[in-house]
């Protein structure tokens, strides 16, 4: 196993604790509020951000070069 194959797989590792956290119960929950985010309740906009901002963030480093 390469240093550079082996530092992009404990950054994937990181990412998905980064993911479980922003989808565990202590930081849903501060979004769990009657409003609306352009229309759409604060918590459904919330999970779609999140899981937008983690593909983008695994796409980063897994077409990173270095």
């Amino acid at each position: 196993m390469t240093p550079e194959s082996e530092a992009k797989g404990q950054r994937l590792i990181a990412l998905f604790i980064f993911g479980c956290l922003l989808f565990n119960y202590p930081v849903l929950s501060l979004f769990n509020v009657t409003a609306d985010a352009f229309g759409v309740p604060v918590l459904y906009a919330y999970i779609f951000a999140a899981w937008a901002l983690l593909v983008a963030l695994m796409a980063y480093v897994v077409e990173a070069r270095r």
